[in-house]
């Protein structure tokens, strides 16, 4: 979600009692406070934060969205969906709401639901980060296998971010998977130049250097994902690969 810088707990909280007068602003503080907690998984004391500062303000939209996203880290899909709904109410055109919304119906596989709100949220010219939407848009499309719209999102997201790591990668395991292997190895390449390896990555060069017939290459890639991730289900899957 568009996360508020937050400072330290005691300047919050004194910050908190200067502003007791001050309703909005103080509802506001108890939110980034809410964040922050959220952020260092003390979903207690986040929890605790968020009610108040809607307790202080009710009808505080961004209260809201961020308590649903609390909800749904807590796994409270109903409380979760509820609050969103309550900010939506409130601000209608809010692109954080709904990129953070979109986010949370692609997970439980409402994908059109969902583009629906990444294009609500991408609808505010003034949005200052129409690229995070856009790469949720654009990640959902591909949970959805729908590669033809997860393209033309990340194509969007590489002309605002040329350097997008996540754009980079999901671009090369798209064109893989449309056996497109030539693309993927430059879009591979790309990521390779500006990123770090994951499991993730090591496993796709694996697959992407057999398909181009470099054994040499492939081998490479088995053994740093074998040697750096031995426990991950990438591994697993070259495993089971190797034995076919």
């Amino acid at each position: 979600m568009g996360l508020l810088g937050c400072g330290s707990k005691g300047g919050f909280q004194q910050a908190a009692q200067h502003n007791r007068q001050q309703p909005e602003k103080a509802a506001e503080i108890n939110m980034q406070l809410g964040i922050e907690y959220m952020r260092r998984q003390q979903y207690d004391i986040a929890l605790n934060r968020l009610e108040k500062a809607l307790e202080i303000d009710p009808n505080y939209a961004d209260g809201h969205n961020a308590m649903a996203v609390l909800y749904e880290q807590l796994g409270q899909t109903a409380q979760a969906q509820q609050h969103f709904q309550q900010a939506l109410q409130l601000n209608p055109s809010g692109s954080d709401i709904h990129n953070n919304y979109g986010q949370f119906l692609c997970k439980r596989g409402q994908w059109e639901q969902a583009q629906q709100h990444f294009s609500r949220a991408l609808e505010n010219p003034l949005y200052r980060t129409p690229e995070i939407p856009l790469t949720n848009a654009a990640l959902c499309a591909v949970r959805a296998k729908n590669y033809s719209r997860a393209d033309s999102y990340l194509t969007q997201v590489l002309q605002k971010n040329p350097e997008s790591l996540i754009a980079l990668y999901q671009m090369s395991l798209i064109r893989y998977e449309q056996g497109q292997y030539t693309d993927a190895q430059n879009y591979f390449r790309r990521y390779l130049r500006l990123g770090s390896q994951s499991a993730e990555t090591l496993w796709l060069g694996v697959r992407l250097a057999r398909a181009l017939n470099d054994p040499e290459q492939a081998s490479q890639y088995a053994a740093q994902l074998r040697s750096q991730y031995p426990d991950s289900s990438e591994t697993r899957l070259l495993n089971q690969l190797e034995r076919q």
